[in-house]
């Protein structure tokens, strides 16, 4: 098995929507192993500590909850995560979805610095597709993939220098999509893959056809894990559920095809609320699924039969 120079970074970002609760993520994966999972398993594991944000410049917005601080989150995790992709896969421990502004623009300069094309996998039950004139809500977690393609309306963020092309876009786990969002999409070349595509033919082919994509690109791979693209009754603690998500085995599986393809650069686990965790059991999943992700192989075992 290949071995990596990993590094930990927190992003207790609790910003990006209104019920708090995830700026306890990075302590709740520290607690629950992942940094002891993940140096079992022969990586070199170096914690960075949590990321705190930059000063508030922007003004409060009427309509955007915390827009000051958010901008403030992402210029800092966009210099945090450029300064990680240099020599190690940096894991990014949320926090809510809204740290993916940062993160990936982070990942975004980075990859336009080496003159690699970049690719995101959005695994959650959401497409995250609006900007902050379209999200009804005012909550900015639900903006990232809008960011990162290059929408417009994000006055006072940073620049989005290179946007990622919608055909490097792929979202799967799908089934929690406004009519609005689902307009836009319907309009760009974003693979986007609902939970009933999946029923029908499988969790892997799509999957599969992506890597194959990555790979011919030569292309950098981040990957952003949502909990709540895990059906919520084997992982309560996320403030959105939405049942009817993806399985532990079909989880376990997208994160072992990611490591035999050896294309993951740089990966997001976002939206964890330790507050409404039930004995941890949410933060031990996506614990074993970034184990999965970076090399854990989950093996059948026999069952013995007593007389």
């Amino acid at each position: 098995m290949n071995t990596h120079d990993i590094t930990l970074i927190g992003a207790p970002l609790d910003c990006g929507k209104q019920r708090a609760g995830c700026l306890m993520g990075p302590d709740a994966y520290r607690t629950a192993g992942l940094p002891e999972a993940l140096r079992e398993l022969g990586h070199s594991v170096q914690d960075a500590g949590n990321v705190a944000p930059n000063a508030h410049k922007a003004a409060p917005s009427d309509t955007i909850y915390a827009l000051p601080e958010n901008i403030a989150w992402t210029e800092a995790l966009a210099d945090a995560a450029q300064s990680a992709m240099t020599g190690s896969v940096p894991i990014f421990m949320g926090g809510d979805h809204a740290l993916s502004l940062g993160t990936v623009l982070g990942v975004a300069r980075h990859a336009a610095q080496v003159d690699r094309p970049l690719f995101i996998l959005w695994l959650d039950a959401h497409t995250d597709f609006h900007t902050p004139h379209t999200t009804s809500s005012g909550n900015l977690h639900g903006t990232p993939v809008g960011y990162l393609s290059g929408r417009e309306g994000f006055d006072g963020f940073p620049t989005f220098e290179h946007p990622v092309p919608h055909e490097n876009i792929c979202l799967i786990g799908l089934r929690s999509v406004d009519q609005a969002e689902r307009e836009d999409m319907q309009d760009t070349a974003i693979r986007g893959y609902d939970m009933r595509a999946i029923d029908e033919g499988g969790i892997a082919k799509p999957l599969a056809q992506f890597l194959a994509d990555v790979k011919a690109a030569n292309g950098l791979l981040h990957v952003s894990l949502d909990v709540d693209f895990l059906d919520p009754s084997v992982a309560p603690a996320v403030g959105t559920t939405v049942p009817g998500g993806a399985t532990v085995r079909e989880a376990h599986l997208v994160m072992e095809m990611l490591h035999d393809s050896a294309l993951m650069t740089s990966l997001d686990l976002v939206e964890l609320n330790p507050f409404l965790d039930e004995r941890g059991r949410t933060a031990q999943l996506m614990v074993e699924l970034t184990a999965s992700a970076m090399g854990r192989k989950v093996f059948d075992r026999p069952t013995r039969a007593f007389d």
